[in-house]
């Protein structure tokens, strides 16, 4: 075993030949040759293998992290694709089948609208995957150039140091801004809505106009525009994907004939289906669910009717003005709100005149006009 203080020595000429830290390969060339300068040469000839080896690391960490991506990408894809072509096949089977020429118009446009939004859909969702992608490579890039600095005996320190303290300070400053971002990243990816449709996201309530990774941008009945952070969207109620349903109560009057009513509702609602109007197209035959429930003063009918994306109100409104007039003609009353009044007076014996006590009953019974069309 050698002495402790060759050992020492041996340490301090290394240190002197290739720095106060040196390397392996520097270190092992001075302990067989001996020689300060090929000690010194192999150290420098080491560090540029080093940095590449690190640097070749990192590519190999890149291309893995970018199949991974794409993987990823690629089953989304997928799936949105199996969903859109279920989706144009209920549509074009319902253009084959359909006899009414107008609505196998309709059918085949919304085919045609499908097949287009399913593009879009692909389009972005492998924008979006790139966007991702072009993040990690970069931050993986960083990390490796820096690693491979430091062989070359760049301090870092400092650097990343202070890159730590402005990126806590990003982080509390800015974590509303990421979780939009991120949030609308996967609302992207899931193709949860578009411009267009019809969504309900709390507070906000109407068309969309503009979508992006930060906000989204909607537009209410009443005109106004609505600025809605994607990280603030809890939950999203799309009205206008696919289909859509209206559900009409349609109340009548107790001393009603309800089979009757029930027939004049269902004829109309059929009337309708068969004409097929381009703002109020009902899709599959109307269903009439029968009696839903019992009021104060009414019984409400329920009919269901399965129609285009958005059109459900239009087709309700139609509904309920054909109803009114078929219920009309028909002598079907619309019950308002009633009420029956029962008036009980006693007449005191003592009265100026000395007569008999009097005990009258009297019924009046009142209404009073209200809104009571219930469809």
């Amino acid at each position: 075993m050698e002495p402790l203080y060759v050992m020492v020595f041996a340490q301090a000429s290394a240190s002197q030949a290739c720095g106060a830290d040196p390397g392996l390969f520097c270190w092992l060339i001075f302990e067989v040759t001996g020689s300060d300068g090929l000690a010194q040469a192999s150290d420098w000839i080491a560090r540029p293998l080093n940095a590449t080896l690190i640097l070749g690391v990192t590519w190999l960490a890149n291309t893995l992290l970018r199949k991974f991506l794409q993987r990823t990408v690629d089953q989304v894809l997928a799936r949105q694709r199996q969903d859109s072509e279920k989706a144009v096949a209920r549509a074009e089977d319902q253009a084959r089948t359909e006899r009414r020429p107008n609505l196998q118009q309709r059918a085949i446009t919304r085919a045609l609208a499908l097949r287009e939004s399913s593009e879009r859909s692909t389009l972005r969702t492998k924008t979006v995957g790139n966007v991702v992608g072009s993040f990690a490579s970069a931050f993986v890039w960083l990390i490796g150039i820096g690693i491979a600095l430091g062989e070359f005996g760049v301090n870092l320190g400092p650097l990343i140091a202070g890159a730590g303290i402005v990126g806590v300070a990003f982080g509390f400053g800015a974590q509303s801004l990421v979780k939009d971002f991120l949030s609308g990243l996967f609302m992207f990816l899931e193709d949860q809505y578009g411009v267009g449709d019809v969504i309900d996201v709390g507070e906000a309530s109407g068309v969309v106009e503009v979508v992006n990774l930060r906000t989204t941008r909607i537009r209410d009945i009443d005109g106004t525009l609505w600025h809605v952070p994607n990280g603030e969207i809890r939950r999203v109620a799309n009205k206008s994907q696919e289909w859509a349903r209206t559900v009409l109560d349609i109340e009548v009057a107790y001393e009603t004939n309800i089979p009757h009513a029930m027939e004049v509702i269902k004829r109309v609602a059929d009337d309708v289906w068969e004409e097929a109007p381009d703002d109020a197209t009902i899709l599959e035959e109307p269903e009439l669910w029968g009696i839903e429930a019992f009021g104060e003063s009414a019984i409400a009918i329920r009919l269901a009717m399965k129609v285009e994306p958005s059109e459900q109100w239009a087709t309700a409104r139609l509904i309920r003005g054909r109803i009114k007039e078929a219920f009309d003609a028909e002598g079907i009353e619309i019950p308002f709100p009633q009420q029956t009044v029962w008036l009980h007076q006693v007449v005191s014996p003592s009265t100026p005149f000395g007569g008999a006590p009097i005990e009258a009953d009297q019924h009046e019974q009142t209404g009073s006009a209200g809104d009571g069309a219930g469809g």
